[in-house]
């Protein structure tokens, strides 16, 4: 079992940036592969960012694409999420996941989301 725990979230003007972590315990033996996603108040959670297990792989929606970076420290057992030149439309609870197989891109190939963190982005 893993659990996730994200933080980093909070309120933030458009142009701003903010970093979120998801910091994992419990079977943290294996380096697993992860990602980010969020859900906006009556939308469908979506994908944002991935990254494999030795951070040399990452995945982007286009959405984010040259605005987000994710990256890891797995020394630390903890994944980030750089967000930079926020924009009203990011507006979302963010969670992050561990990738367990299939589409890096689908929400059913992750298992033991976090309870996310809420980032507002005002205009």
């Amino acid at each position: 079992q893993v659990q996730l725990v994200e933080s980093g979230g909070g309120l933030v003007q458009a142009g701003g940036s903010l970093r979120l972590s998801c910091a994992a315990s419990g079977r943290t033996s294996t380096t697993y592969s992860m990602g980010w996603f969020r859900q906006a108040p009556g939308k469908e959670r979506e994908f944002v960012a991935a990254v494999n297990w030795s951070g040399r792989t990452t995945y982007y929606a286009d959405s984010v694409k040259g605005r987000f970076t994710i990256s890891r420290d797995n020394a630390n057992n903890t994944v980030y999420l750089q967000m930079n030149s926020l924009k009203p439309e990011d507006t979302a609870v963010y969670y992050c996941a561990v990738f367990t197989g299939g589409s890096w891109y689908a929400t059913k190939s992750y298992g033991y989301w976090g309870q996310g963190t809420q980032v507002t982005v005002s205009s």
